[in-house]
């Protein structure tokens, strides 16, 4: 009992990392109506959640903190430019192929990633439930991302899916690489190693494209925002979700990011969902309602 109860626990605190991680296009979206680049955006998100970390592990830790293996710390300081590596690919991605498919390629290539290095590598067994559902919620991905689609974002290069499938990959081996400790560490001592480095790491991007530091208090509210719930709250409760959730099965479950961010623009812009839409937001619902009831 008390397995089926960690797993629907940790299920839960990813599940809810998705739906924070879901908020963020909104925000993004109420903040470029000003001046901003996708780097400054990036970059205060990092710098934001990684004293927040610091301040949780001081806390929860203490001096324990500071306990950290020269393997595993270099394994950490990894993540860190995985998720640098994310960010960057991801916001330039989108410059030269636009938002469907740049979001397309890097929220569906990284699970599959994820599933073959787990399966292969990590010798995770993937089990047919887990493989229908993650076939489920990649369909469901795909018919709510070309839902949303615009015919002015058809424009498609091949540098632009390449930067893409590079936010892909440095988004799965974040996931990866932080399933290694998803038992041996404290998820904000994880956390606060990798967003440190990864904040540091988007400063020296900042020599050849400039931070933008002022903007309406406002923006600075939803900049905070952005810091504090959909990264620092949202990985440092995905990041303890690992505990009893595959690789696999985590990365299949933040696609409800998708969701949430269509049914926001719904909400919010009056974006029309369509068939497509409906269809695609019931194959996710679908695909988690088979991870939950697997046991």
């Amino acid at each position: 009992m008390l397995s089926r109860n960690s797993f629907r626990r940790d299920f839960w605190f990813i599940l809810s990392a998705s739906i924070a991680w879901g908020t963020v296009g909104v925000a993004n979206q109420a903040i470029y109506a000003h001046t901003t680049n996708a780097l400054s955006l990036a970059f205060f998100r990092l710098a934001i959640a990684t004293p927040l970390f610091l301040i949780a592990c001081s806390k929860l830790l203490g001096r324990r903190l500071w306990q950290i293996k020269p393997r595993d710390l270099l394994i950490m300081i990894l993540m860190g430019g995985m998720q640098a590596l994310y960010q960057v690919s991801y916001s330039a991605a989108i410059a030269y192929t636009g938002v469907t498919i740049s979001t397309l390629i890097a929220l569906c290539v990284a699970p599959v990633i994820v599933a073959l290095c787990s399966t292969f590598l990590m010798r995770e067994h993937l089990t047919r439930s887990t493989l229908l559902a993650l076939v489920l919620a990649l369909g469901g991905t795909v018919l709510l991302v070309a839902a949303r689609s615009h015919p002015q974002q058809a424009s498609v290069s091949l540098l632009g899916i390449g930067l893409a499938l590079l936010a892909a990959a440095g988004y799965a081996f974040f996931i990866l690489l932080g399933r290694l400790f998803s038992t041996g560490y404290h998820s904000v001592q994880i956390n606060f190693v990798a967003f440190g480095t990864g904040a540091l790491l988007l400063l020296l991007f900042s020599t050849s494209t400039p931070l933008v530091v002022t903007y309406p208090l406002n923006d600075w509210l939803l900049l905070l925002y952005l810091g504090c719930i959909p990264t620092a709250l949202a990985y440092a409760l995905f990041q303890a979700g690992m505990r009893s959730i595959s690789a696999t099965m985590a990365s299949i479950i933040t696609l409800c990011e998708a969701l949430t961010a269509a049914l926001l623009a719904w909400l919010i812009f009056h974006e029309e969902l369509g068939i497509f839409g409906i269809l695609g937001a019931l194959l996710l619902v679908g695909s988690m309602l088979i991870l939950i009831y697997r046991k």
